[in-house]
């Protein structure tokens, strides 16, 4: 086999570029910012949308790890702080909302499982995110091996206009249920 040394002609070499699709990276919600709707399923396989939750008040919108493989006994302490503060939470007006991402394989039993033998309050949504739909429209994808999303927390007020956000780019220094309380808007 003979190789030659051919050159490529610049307009071929435009056109081959411009044919790569580019995705823009996606920004994570700041203070100040509408935070983007979304429609995820929860447990139970309902679809709900974000504006649907606003609608009524505030949210505090709590991103976990989901399931990187197993269960972050991280996400699980902070989930717990949360349940703790469920009451506080109610009598601000506010609702909590926690996405598990993950893989679409058995996500929902993961889910189910990280969420087993607690009692849910009312103000509480759970919802599963397969296939990081919602973690990368966010900007939240940790896309690295045994990583699903960066933990993040963000307190939205009834037209979603973020009033609090911390992301963390590590498992820990997750924002704190004291500072969550603190940031949700007067009733």
């Amino acid at each position: 086999m003979k190789i030659t040394n051919r050159k490529v002609p610049v307009a071929v070499l435009l056109f081959a570029v411009a044919a790569v699709p580019t995705y823009a990276a996606e920004k994570i919600p700041a203070v100040g910012d509408t935070a983007k709707d979304f429609e995820l399923a929860n447990l139970d396989g309902k679809k709900i949308k974000l504006s649907t939750l606003t609608d009524s008040g505030p949210v505090v919108l709590v991103v976990l790890r989901g399931w990187p493989g197993y269960q972050c006994p991280i996400c699980s302490r902070q989930f717990g702080e949360f349940l703790g503060k469920a009451d506080e939470l109610k009598k601000a007006g506010a609702k909590a909302a926690f996405v598990y991402p993950g893989p679409p394989d058995a996500l929902t039993t993961h889910a189910k499982d990280f969420f087993k033998n607690r009692t849910i309050p009312e103000n509480f949504t759970l919802f599963v995110d397969p296939d990081y739909t919602f973690t990368n429209a966010y900007g939240l994808r940790w896309d690295a091996r045994a990583e699903t999303a960066y933990p993040s927390t963000f307190v939205l007020d009834s037209k979603r206009k973020v009033l609090f956000a911390k992301t963390s780019k590590t498992h820990g220094n997750r924002a704190k249920i004291a500072d969550v309380l603190k940031a949700l808007p007067p009733k």
